[in-house]
């Protein structure tokens, strides 16, 4: 049995630095046996079939495989189209009103709690409001996450500190969900 997955590599492709062509992480990811492979982006999704129903196996295969092929370190999560799915669905703002740009998803490499983020007044960055998920984090930016204070605040080092996080606009969001569904 297979399972189709998204791999969410952090930080690529960003002002010309860490530079991976997606034909040629599509080509790594089908080397390394995984089948029906497809980017989104530029920005580092590869959607792709596996037989494996490891994520942190997939995860640590596919970071070395990038540093071995690259020459630099590069964080990814794998995460499975239910996963994905699960996290849309529990979207606590209303996506389907607001634009794509105005809410994001950082997803992170294991379960966040309250107490990471308890330093945060959330009233004083209102309009914009945060939420917690499964190793997840929602964003409501009304005027984008460039001009969010709150991104700005959420994006403090120390937050977040032994956690990989990658995120992504409401837009990638639902479309690798759609991309995953087997």
């Amino acid at each position: 049995m297979t399972t189709t997955y998204a791999a969410l590599l952090r930080g690529i492709n960003v002002s010309g630095h860490r530079r991976v062509p997606m034909p040629d992480l599509r080509d790594l990811v089908a080397e390394l046996g995984h089948s029906d492979v497809v980017t989104h982006l530029q920005s580092g999704n590869a959607v792709f079939t596996s037989e494996s129903d490891d994520e942190e196996a997939l995860r640590a295969e596919l970071e070395s495989a990038v540093e071995t092929r690259f020459g630099f370190a590069v964080d990814c999560l794998v995460r499975s189209g239910g996963y994905l799915r699960a996290v849309a669905d529990a979207c606590p703002f209303p996506a389907a009103e607001l634009e794509g740009k105005q809410l994001h998803v950082t997803y992170f490499s294991a379960p966040v709690g309250p107490d990471r983020v308890a330093s945060l007044d959330q009233a004083a960055f209102l309009p914009e409001e945060f939420r917690l998920g499964d190793r997840a984090l929602y964003l409501y930016a009304p005027n984008g996450v460039g001009r969010s204070k709150l991104a700005e605040a959420l994006a403090r080092p120390a937050l977040f500190k032994g956690l990989v996080a990658t995120s992504r606009n409401w837009n990638t969001v639902a479309k690798l969900v759609e991309l995953t569904r087997g």
